[in-house]
């Protein structure tokens, strides 16, 4: 990857848009997602089910096939930014592809292109992702507000991190070691970049609406059995509390609940602090995690 010239403008993100992801087994993903984190149905395909969190028309697609083909979709603010973000990655000697009419209606986009970031990271950026004249009723009581933020897995922390700033556009809100937390709004991170071996989606994050969910989740979980990864606990980072708990195909999902948001004059001219990569940076109520690429 070269460094985009001078006087070259980055990509702009508007926000994260959805997840889509591999699984081998389709029905009892969809039961996962319906029953354990309360989502709710958009539409079923042949080989794919598409489910909503929010307003938006889907924010997590579970498809027959490899659990390691993930993709991460993001929105781009209109089809000029589009446009731009094909040339900067061309500039930067990115390869990219320009997605078809018919996978443009797969994914409920207008249009988009897709490229992988410096460690393999399947990326989407979209425009005009499309929304839903009803509301999300999700087919439990979660207490969801909507999809929030992903963690993606870097083989490279300060290659991944200078490509998401220089390139892509996003802010280090705080480091945690070489872990970057990246925003792209006034929100604290809507990406978390974590140092790992591999590439992948490291965990999908819901916001709920107070402590309470997160509280009745747990008890949810320990009655069925599902493996919490980390929590009940709070971030001293962005000030959120959290439980994260394993989901299909080895998936970290994680709720959390009071993050941090910016003010406009915050948002751009706030500078990253640096915590210690230890367990206390991660929580600071206590809690240990069982997740890899948190220490564990």
């Amino acid at each position: 990857m070269s460094k985009p010239t001078k006087g070259d403008i980055v990509i702009e993100l508007k926000d994260v848009s959805y997840v889509r992801l591999g699984t081998r087994d389709l029905e009892s993903a969809t039961r996962y997602a319906t029953e354990v984190l309360g989502l709710q149905i958009a539409r079923r395909g042949e080989k794919n089910v598409y489910l909503r969190s929010d307003d938006r028309d889907h924010t997590l697609v579970f498809s027959e096939g490899d659990p390691t083909r993930q993709v991460s979709g993001f929105e781009v603010p209109t089809p000029e930014a589009l446009d731009h973000a094909a040339k900067v990655l061309d500039d930067a000697r990115i390869a990219f592809t320009r997605g078809s009419a018919a996978e443009a209606e797969q994914r409920c986009v207008r249009d988009f292109i897709s490229f992988e970031d410096p460690s393999g990271n399947h990326i989407d950026l979209v425009v005009s992702p499309h929304h839903r004249g009803q509301r999300y009723y999700g087919t439990r009581d979660a207490g969801i507000t909507g999809f929030s933020h992903i963690g993606l897995c870097t083989t490279d922390a300060k290659r991944d991190e200078k490509f998401w700033t220089e390139v892509l556009g996003a802010r280090v809100s705080d480091r945690i070691g070489d872990a970057a937390l990246l925003r792209i709004d006034p929100v604290h991170h809507k990406v978390a970049l974590l140092p790992s071996p591999h590439a992948g989606v490291q965990h999908i994050n819901h916001q709920v609406e107070s402590i309470d969910d997160i509280m009745r989740a747990w008890y949810i979980l320990k009655e069925k059995n599902i493996r919490i990864r980390f929590g009940p606990g709070r971030h001293p980072t962005s000030g959120a509390m959290f439980l994260y708990f394993e989901g299909p195909d080895g998936m970290v999902y994680e709720y959390s609940s009071g993050v941090r948001v910016f003010s406009e004059e915050e948002h751009l001219t706030h500078l990253p602090r640096q915590f210690p990569f230890e367990p206390s940076s991660f929580c600071m109520w206590g809690s240990k995690p069982e997740v890899l690429e948190f220490g564990s």
